[in-house]
């Protein structure tokens, strides 16, 4: 996975308001969860801030990023966990980040790619991509950028399950009967095919 760098200050003040004051700055409040547990055994959050330019390098893009926060000096790697954006206005308003490290696996989506001219596209049918991400489960050093799927054998009106897959270092938490990709019917393929009869 790749890794990019955010710097961040931690906040005393939490709360709507001191969250107000803090957007109004340019600043974005964030949560870093880890292994450190409260009393009542939740994790407990280490609450921070850093700016929309320094965050939206890691928000607007395909890609899965490990995050090197820099809080103040201290280091945490970690990876997005949950982003809320302002209704009306799509603008990030908070983030929260989970603490990762190397032997401990974690879950995370990966996005797919695609790769070959599948037999039933050249058969006149549509490659049709149902889900953009598949879970994966392994420490975050083994998590590639992106899962690589051959689809070259993949004929028409047949589909792909997440439950036909495996990547080598890789758990799949994807439910198994989750459709990756399918090659459907066009009126060329059926015209095709009659044509052939």
């Amino acid at each position: 996975m790749k890794e990019i760098e955010i710097k961040g200050q931690k906040r005393e003040a939490t709360g709507k308001k001191a969250s107000k004051l803090i957007r109004k700055e340019g600043l974005v409040p964030c949560n870093l969860y880890g292994e450190k547990k409260g009393e009542n055994g939740l994790p407990v959050a280490l609450s921070f801030a850093a700016s929309f330019s320094e965050l939206r390098k890691a928000v607007y893009t395909p890609h899965v990023f490990v995050v090197c926060l820099n809080i103040d000096g201290e280091e945490h790697k970690a990876i997005i966990k949950e982003l809320q954006f302002h209704p009306t206005t799509d603008a990030l308003i908070h983030a929260d980040f989970f603490e990762v490290n190397e032997e401990k696996p974690i879950t995370v989506g990966i996005p797919v790619k695609l790769n070959g001219l599948a037999q039933g596209v050249r058969e006149g049918g549509k490659l049709n991509l149902s889900i953009r991400k598949i879970d994966v489960i392994a420490p975050y050093k083994q998590i590639p950028e992106i899962l690589n799927i051959d689809v070259t054998n993949l004929g028409l009106g047949k589909a792909i399950k997440v439950g036909e897959l495996s990547f080598e270092g890789l758990e799949l938490a994807t439910p198994a009967q989750v459709v990756v990709c399918s090659v459907k019917e066009t009126r060329a393929s059926k015209a095709a095919a009659a044509a052939a009869e």
